[in-house]
């Protein structure tokens, strides 16, 4: 059904209607300070932003400041697939549909966004097809049409050009066998994947049956681009937005500053109350600085939102005024270590169980910053809040501090009982990351492993690095520290993206070790499987081959220390980001 313009309203009736869904409310009064739509301010407490929006407020104005520890992977939504770049991004893109804003459980669920309703599916489950809202425009003014959704979904298909976006829709679309993108074969037409039958009517066809199409399409490769305005791989410096902000300056690798779309509706989006007048973010900031100026108010927005580093730690949980801004969410996260079994010999299933077995658990789990911080010891793949999970452990260890006679025998059984060397990688601006590579190097070193550890930008980590398939064979990385959050909440949204061999392309893979068949037969009997529960199971049987396989050691299913900018209004974590909902921030 379209949505009435009526229900719409102005952006601060939008804002009180998404208060209102989410059961809104702040904490209790604090004298003399006074919120900014004028009533006592929420006194801060811990936990306060996880059930409830914490600081509601309908005042518009004012700079939102945010800083990220890296440079951006991309701002182009075909080329981006960090989590806080699906939140953040949402600030100047649009897409199909999009998660629930605000706190609960309902911040799991897709509702719609350039889309009138969720997607109709055809009876054979094949073809999904979706409705664009009328008035929807792009920043120069020029209606948004089903054309430019189509045209981007169909421009994100080439991985050379865009190498780090998501590849689910190469994988479920019915794709001709002769197109290579849009820019290398620009002539190929593309309608048997992904077409406009007219100028509001996106429709997608599939290989096959698929249940989570509503998913898929809240990820940015359906954000409209305008073909005339596609400058391909240069697109990313001057994004044509599609939501209530535009770019006003764009200095890559530096800093990057959002204003208000003054061609963005409100009517058309009642999910985005678009509160502040300008959003200013830095770029490149050292992590521990990112912190500090977090806590003094230098700035109000930790961009990568996975929580404060270990130096952070020692001052915020200590100081009950500091913690009582601070928000402890399990999330669906899981940090682990990837295994990479094209490097020799970890080739040999048994010298990558050695890994497995010598690993300090504990060690790993304070090097992300303890139970509280860091999160729960991962003894498996999937994390707890992903539906149907079950916890196991094949490599159960004595205080989960490692087994060193099982590491040592399985180092005899793969012919290597004096040990080896190896090659860690890590992110070098993720100082947990880097923690996580020496605790590693310390516990691998009682059993002969020896590990040489080396640090990349995370920026490009996954493109140029350690989800290059040359540069890991080239240069004998066997272990890559990275971590991986939920896609949606279910098997398919966990596992798939980083258990599937068939993912893997030359460069941009998050998949980095799991490369077996058995997995990949797993995997297409519980796509296929329409019985939730039989479903569910099915993903805790990949789950259990990827353990035997023993190509990911797990480290922690994370908890992240979020902690709230000063000066902030409409704090609210969102299950579906994962991180706190970017979309709903004002600021006093």
């Amino acid at each position: 059904m379209r949505r009435k313009t009526a229900l719409a309203g102005v952006a601060t009736a939008a804002l009180a209607l998404v208060l209102s869904a989410c059961g809104g409310g702040g904490g209790t009064p604090q004298q003399p300070a006074q919120s900014a739509s004028g009533g006592a301010a929420a006194q801060p407490a811990f936990n306060s932003a996880l059930t409830q929006v914490y600081n509601p407020s309908t005042k518009k104005g004012g700079t939102l400041k945010a800083a990220h520890s890296s440079d951006w992977d991309s701002l182009d939504p075909a080329d981006t697939y960090y989590g806080y770049s699906f939140n953040f991004g949402r600030l100047y893109w649009r897409t199909l549909t999009m998660y629930k804003p605000g706190p609960g459980p309902e911040g799991n669920t897709v509702i719609p966004d350039l889309a009138e309703g969720l997607g109709q599916a055809s009876p054979d489950g094949k073809t999904w097809t979706y409705k664009l809202k009328s008035g929807l425009k792009f920043e120069d003014g020029s209606p948004i049409t089903a054309k430019d959704v189509a045209y981007a979904v169909a421009r994100s298909w080439d991985k050379k050009t865009f190498t780090h976006g998501p590849s689910y829709l190469n994988e479920l679309l019915a794709w001709p066998e002769d197109f290579k993108g849009v820019y290398e074969t620009p002539d190929v037409d593309y309608k048997s994947a992904v077409e406009a039958t007219d100028d509001s009517t996106v429709v997608f066809h599939l290989k096959k049956p698929f249940a989570s199409m509503d998913y898929v399409v809240q990820m940015p490769m359906t954000a409209p681009v305008p073909q005339a305005k596609d400058t391909g791989a240069k697109y990313k410096e001057k994004v044509v937005s599609s939501g209530p902000y535009k770019f006003e300056t764009n200095e890559i690798g530096k800093r990057f500053t959002l204003v208000r779309n003054e061609n963005w509706d409100p009517a058309t989006d009642p999910n985005r109350p678009a509160l502040p007048d300008r959003i200013e973010v830095q770029l490149n900031v050292n992590a521990d600085d990112l912190d500090n100026q977090l806590i003094s108010g230098a700035i109000q927005l930790d961009i990568p939102g996975t929580g404060m580093q270990p130096a952070a730690l020692g001052k915020v949980l200590p100081d009950p005024a500091l913690k009582a801004r601070t928000d402890n969410p399990t999330i669906p996260r899981l940090w682990y270590v990837s295994v990479i079994p094209d490097t020799p010999p970890l080739d040999n299933v048994d010298c990558r169980k050695a890994v497995m077995w010598a690993a300090d658990r504990v060690a790993n789990q304070t090097a992300y910053g303890g139970p509280l911080a860091g999160g729960d010891i991962a003894t498996n793949v999937m994390p707890p809040p992903i539906v149907g999970q079950e916890k196991f452990d094949l490599y159960a260890a004595p205080e989960n501090k490692g087994d060193v006679a099982k590491a040592k025998e399985a180092l005899t059984a793969c012919g290597q009982p004096n040990g080896f060397s190896t090659t860690m990688s890590f992110r070098s601006d993720r100082p947990r990351e880097k923690a996580l590579a020496e605790a590693m190097q310390q516990a691998l070193a009682k059993v002969n492993i020896k590990l040489d550890l080396k640090g990349f930008p995370a920026s490009s980590y996954f493109s140029d690095y350690a989800g290059n398939v040359d540069y890991v064979k080239k240069n004998g990385i066997g272990l890559a520290g990275h971590g991986w959050g939920s896609d949606w909440p279910d098997g398919y949204g966990f596992m798939q993206a980083i258990v599937d061999s068939r993912t893997i392309r030359d460069a941009g893979n998050y998949n980095l070790s799991v490369k077996n068949p058995e997995v990949d037969k797993l995997i297409d009997q519980a796509s296929a499987e329409l019985d939730t529960a039989a479903r569910a199971k099915l993903w805790v049987d990949v789950d259990k081959k990827v353990m035997e396989d023993a190509s990911i050691l797990p480290v922690v299913w994370a908890k992240s220390l979020l902690m709230r900018g000063q000066g902030v209004t409409n704090v609210a974590y969102n299950e579906g980001q994962s991180m706190y909902d970017y979309i709903l921030l004002g600021v006093e």
